[in-house]
């Protein structure tokens, strides 16, 4: 130790005490990362499962982060003796002068402290959605989804973004709580299809590929309701019935998992195209231009007369 502090102040000309500080320094950081790698090394020899890995890699980078500020702190100011005048220095010197880090890690020890969003969520904040892949003390990372790619799919982009956003943009979580989305599939009919056949093949073809998610919904609907006010009346799937300016629309209503919802409206859309193909009274509505005449369609009792107006109902006179 000492002959490499001669040789280091033979190097560089600097004080005795600035050399044993400087060399202390680069063997406490040393020493700290020695120990972090021996144990990602008996972690990853005894762990299978990718996410605890990734929680001990990131757990021991904040750990060893830690005890490094520290040490070196209190390695370079042997004045502070007292860690609460440390801290509280630091603090206020980091306050001034690094504004916007500092609440990137507050945002960052919120996000440990309530849980928001983890790992593998799927999440929106702000106009960005993805599902997160990486948190870190000063940002957390997206694998993005949606943008110009349909029902949620990844587009391949990476989004780096400031833990900061959690206190200033909205957050939601497609993942968390209820763990399941709800999708409709509009389904426009002409009005003189057959709409309540349509209807039950609808929803036969809905029940096949939600039904079996409403025992788990409930279940997950029981449990998220003991920590928060949330509640459905109805889970299973249903159709709706509306009236639109080209037919009917009736609108396929179930539940699906968020990473499922392109999967599952293209298994049903499939279904109901082969369902449509065998029914001669139902056809699919679509923006045309259509001349009706009344005197030959109309209702008997809503056609009007010669003169322009309806005509009067047959008035029976009493029998004498």
């Amino acid at each position: 130790m000492d002959t490499l502090i001669q040789w280091l102040r033979n190097l560089l000309g600097f004080s005795h005490e600035f050399q044993t500080k400087l060399v202390a320094s680069f063997l406490a950081i040393f020493f700290l990362w020695l120990i972090r790698a021996v144990i990602l090394i008996i972690v990853a020899r005894r762990v299978k499962k990718v996410g605890v890995q990734y929680r001990w890699r990131k757990t021991s980078t904040y750990v060893a982060f830690g005890l490094a500020v520290f040490i070196i702190g209190r390695i370079w100011y042997e004045g502070f003796q007292s860690l609460s005048t440390y801290l509280g220095l630091l603090s206020a010197g980091l306050a001034i002068a690094l504004q916007v880090p500092l609440v990137n890690l507050a945002g960052w020890a919120f996000i440990l402290w309530r849980r928001p969003f983890a790992v593998g969520d799927r999440i929106q904040i702000g106009n960005y959605r993805g599902d997160v892949i990486d948190q870190r003390i000063f940002m957390f990372t997206l694998m993005e989804i949606g943008n110009w790619v349909d029902a949620d799919q990844s587009t391949g982009r990476v989004i780096h973004i400031p833990n900061g956003k959690v206190f200033s943009d909205v957050l939601a979580n497609y993942s968390k709580g209820f763990q399941y989305i709800w999708n409709e599939i509009p389904v426009l009919i002409t009005f003189e299809s057959n709409w309540e056949k349509a209807k039950k093949v609808l929803l036969r073809i809905g029940t096949k590929h939600g039904e079996h998610l409403t025992k788990r919904a409930e279940k997950k609907v029981r449990q998220a309701a003991r920590k928060v006010m949330i509640f459905f009346t109805k889970l299973t799937p249903t159709v709706y019935t509306t009236v639109k300016d080209s037919g009917v629309l009736l609108t396929i209503r179930y539940l699906c998992e968020p990473r499922r919802r392109r999967t599952s409206e293209q298994e049903i859309w499939e279904d109901i195209l082969r369902a449509f193909a065998e029914c001669d009274d139902i056809d699919f509505a679509y923006p045309s231009q259509r001349f009706y005449n009344n005197l030959l369609e109309g209702k008997p009792g809503a056609k009007p007369s010669t003169n322009g107006q309806s005509e009067p109902a047959e008035i029976k006179q009493p029998t004498k």
